[in-house]
């Protein structure tokens, strides 16, 4: 039987990392967190990545070439410089046998490892690159409204400009099939809401926000909200979301180890940390500044499955993965980079939090597509 906590005292779940950080988190009698519990009863005995998986994989990819014949590619790939995604683009060609076009969106934020990792995956798979870049001056203005805005999720302004010109690219061009690097094996704990993972590109929001802290028009800035791709696209148009990952054998080891080998490919530390902005978001603004540790989530997925133990969890939780002096490095970088001072950056840093509900928002449509996503077994991950 699981029970609510009581977050007036701190509990820790006794198989993975997640804690009462999480102020919705429950536990059951063995302390297993509900994150652990979902994990157990809804996408393990779900999850394949035997020969049935590799079944439907091979199947999906004859079904994405026969759309694409006779187009100079049949599928569009998001890709970061990170893991997940590199990944995924190897699967789709080395695998799949498919014809893939990585698709990158420089938001002003790019590592040089990131940059390098691309261009070492596109020359050894021999695919073609195609890169968009978002208007400076439009991306640094939303993001500083984001910051004065003062809500937890400061990666809204970049998903937004990622997700969204992907999905525009792929419909002016009409590709059907959008291949993305999502999966269960390093993903499978969603970090709750509440820690800034706020459920996809809510143009309402977004727009007020920059109505109300912003200086300048977005007049090139692409906003695609989250019903126009998850309906219109997918249902109207017929375009199609694809995880390989989920089908195949990913551990995150061996899968670094596999690209550094092939391609020259570099690991980063940390999850996210192909991004400038989100790794000082998250190893810094974040943590300091609300409380929480995405580190929690990262690890949790790893401990459900199988990567990582939990005191090696335990034990990366317990210091930041990157030293003092870099961060503090890092938060004049951002600074100086969106023309604020550095005590201009601090003042927002000792403002009093907000969340995305206090802005006009869809979160309740929003969260009724979730709750119907998750009943028809097409989101199996703890959402809230």
């Amino acid at each position: 039987m699981t029970t609510t906590s009581n977050i007036s005292e701190y509990q820790i779940c006794q198989n993975c990392i997640m804690d009462t950080s999480d102020s919705n988190i429950t536990f059951d009698e063995r302390g297993w967190c509900d994150y652990c519990c979902n994990f157990e009863s809804n996408i393990k005995p779900n999850w394949h990545t035997d020969e049935r998986g590799h079944r439907k994989l091979m199947e999906t990819a004859e079904k994405i070439k026969r759309q694409g014949k006779g187009r100079d590619f049949d599928c569009i790939i998001g890709v970061s410089g990170g893991l997940d995604s590199s990944y995924t683009a190897y699967i789709a060609k080395e695998v799949m046998g498919l014809r893939p076009l990585i698709f990158h969106v420089d938001a002003g934020w790019n590592t040089d490892q990131a940059v390098g990792n691309i261009e070492k995956l596109v020359d050894g798979l021999g695919v073609d690159l195609y890169t968009e870049v978002i208007n400076w001056e439009e991306m640094k203005d939303l993001q500083v409204a984001f910051f004065k805005s003062q809500v937890a999720n400061q990666d809204i302004p970049q998903d937004t400009a990622f997700f969204s010109m992907l999905y525009k690219f792929a419909r002016e061009h009409g590709v059907k099939y959008v291949v993305t690097g999502g999966n269960y094996s390093t993903e499978c704990c969603r970090e709750p809401e509440e820690w800034g993972a706020y459920p996809g590109n809510d143009e309402m929001m977004i727009r007020d926000v920059h109505a109300r802290f912003g200086q300048r028009p977005l007049k090139t800035f692409p906003i695609v909200d989250i019903f126009t791709y998850k309906i219109f696209y997918r249902y109207a148009l017929g375009m199609k979301v694809f995880k390989p990952l989920d089908l195949v054998p990913f551990i995150k080891r061996d899968a670094e180890a596999l690209l550094e080998e092939r391609f020259g490919w570099k690991k980063f530390l940390h999850k996210h940390h192909e991004s400038r902005f989100t790794r000082f978001y998250e190893d810094y603004w974040l943590p300091r500044k609300f409380g929480f540790e995405k580190r929690r989530g990262h690890f949790a997925s790893l401990i459900m499955t199988g990567q990582m133990t939990r005191d090696e969890a335990l034990d990366r939780i317990s210091r930041p993965e990157l030293s003092e002096e870099f961060l503090k490095g890092e938060f004049e970088y951002v600074a100086n980079k969106l023309d604020l001072s550095v005590d201009e950056l601090q003042q927002i840093f000792e403002g009093e939090n907000k969340t995305c509900l206090d802005y006009r928002n869809k979160r309740w449509l929003i969260g009724l597509g979730a709750y119907a996503m998750s009943l028809f077994g097409m989101e199996r991950r703890l959402y809230r």
